[in-house]
Formats: structure tokens, sequence, C-alpha cells
């Protein structure tokens, strides 16, 4: 007899399939959140309800620094899966607080601080994400739990470049 699937690998699967998802091949990650046991929300990276999509009318892109050596094209059309997450409860007005928030990446830093507001207890990551610092250490600031499943393997998927 097959054994059942861990919760953790059923969050896991669940996670990779909404970041399958995504709109804009630059940044196919995704979130969910948990509570209590239960998926509570999902979010993928998407350009904002009724706007047109990276992969229907190209990405907008702007360029910004890793630091004062580094710039890097970032795509600003789209959501980040974890804000999208955040928001779709705030949507439907469902309770995030001490929720788990399982994500394809360690969240960037303006999405680290929306995980902070919401009270997110804990964040589970699979991959680290090039510029994680500054999460890293807000969450450690502000008691955010963070585990990287990943940390020695950075995420990559197919990325058209333009």
């Amino acid at each position: 007899m097959k054994a059942r699937m861990s919760r953790e690998e059923y969050y896991l699967e669940v996670l990779e399939a909404v970041r399958k998802r995504s709109t804009c091949d630059r940044g196919k990650s995704g979130a969910i959140i948990v509570r209590e046991g239960r998926v509570i929300t999902t979010g993928y990276v998407g350009a904002p309800t009724g706007c047109g999509h990276c992969d229907e009318v190209g990405h907008l892109i702007e360029y910004r620094g890793l630091d004062e050596r580094k710039m890097r094209r970032h795509c600003i059309r789209t959501v980040h899966a974890e804000l999208n997450a955040i928001l779709q409860a705030a949507y439907f007005g469902v309770s995030i607080k001490y929720g788990t928030m399982y994500c394809t990446m360690v969240p960037c830093f303006p999405c680290g601080q929306a995980i902070v507001n919401v009270r997110i207890a804990r964040v589970i990551a699979v991959h680290p994400y090039q510029a994680q610092e500054r999460t890293v250490e807000l969450f450690e600031h502000c008691g955010v739990e963070l585990a990287i499943l990943k940390p020695d393997s950075p995420f990559s998927y197919e990325r058209k470049e333009e």
C-alpha cells in the first residue's frame, strides 16, 4: 500500500501547481498561505486584475541594482506571488494571521515587509533569492521564522531575454 504524502509534501505540490500559473516568464514563482492545516490562499506572479500579462503584452522592464556595481533587468508589470497571496486573503476577508507562507524563493524585501505586517509567523521558501539579505534580517528582527528547503540550489527557470 502506498504511503500517504505528508502535509508538507502536499503543500509543496500545491505550491508547484500555483507557480505554474505565473504569467511572467522572468519570475515564475508561487506562494500559498496555510493556517491550521488548511491552504487558505494562493498567489502567483501576474499582472494586476484586468491588466495585460507579460505573456500577452510583453514585459515592463526596469533596471535595478543588486549593489552599486551590478544592475539587473527586472520586470515590474507583475505583482509578486507573496503579495498576491496576501491580497487574495484581504479580498475575501480571510485571516492569515499566524499562518505559514510557502513560497518558491525567499521573498523580496517589500514582500517581506508585507509578510511582517500581516503577522505571518513562518515562511518556508524552497530556494534562496539573490537579494535576500535584507529580508532575512527583517524576519530575524521581527520574529518571523524562515526555513529555506534547498539553500544551496538557486531557483532557475526558463527565462526569455528580450
